[in-house]
């Protein structure tokens, strides 16, 4: 498409018009499919992203101003798109099922399945898992946790450990156990 074309289409898709707004579609797609497969974050699936990029630009398109190449304002807000999904998944890492290892998936299947305690050799694969949970944690939140639970330490010793007051300490404990849920709840709906 010439840039008169595609100004020609711009007016008519801000006008309502289906067929310029799916001309703008198939000349900018195979150019998003590439930009979005080039930053593509971790464990994204591209179709989701070209999806969320494609719709992104046929909603904004009366706020595109024509003083660059359509092109170059579509290729903005791909790039824009895929890093704000990177900086989601940094901040909310997420652990998949497919991410263990076969004991420690092994390990979640039969903890979905029965809530009875698991033998000797299956210990070293839930400390694994147990690590694989808490590294998802804030540094300080999974200090707390390895203090509290695995090394069993009261509230009050934890507190002049750490310098925190013993309010601060129970709110830190009750949003990292809600963090820990949420990673583990996650981990069990990819569960068979």
């Amino acid at each position: 498409m010439t840039d008169a074309e595609v100004s020609a289409c711009l007016a008519r898709g801000r006008n309502g018009d289906e067929g310029a707004v799916l001309e703008l579609f198939h000349y900018m797609y195979p150019h998003v499919v590439k930009l979005v497969r080039a930053n593509l974050p971790p464990r994204e699936s591209p179709e989701d992203l070209i999806q969320q990029v494609c719709i992104k630009v046929i909603n904004n398109l009366h706020q595109f101003s024509e003083k660059v190449p359509f092109l170059h304002w579509v290729s903005r807000i791909a790039v824009n798109t895929c890093l704000n999904q990177i900086r989601h998944e940094k901040h909310r890492p997420e652990i998949r099922l497919g991410d263990l290892s076969e004991e420690e998936a092994n390990l979640v299947e039969q903890l979905a399945t029965s809530p009875a305690e698991i033998d000797s050799s299956e210990k070293v694969a839930a400390k694994e898992l147990v690590d694989k949970l808490l590294s998802g944690l804030r540094p300080a939140d999974r200090l707390l946790m390895k203090l509290m639970y695995l090394e069993g330490r009261k509230m009050e010793e934890i507190s002049s450990l750490t310098g925190w007051n013993i309010a601060l300490v129970k709110v830190r404990a009750y949003r990292a156990r809600i963090q820990l849920r949420r990673r583990y709840t996650l981990l069990m709906k990819e569960t068979p």
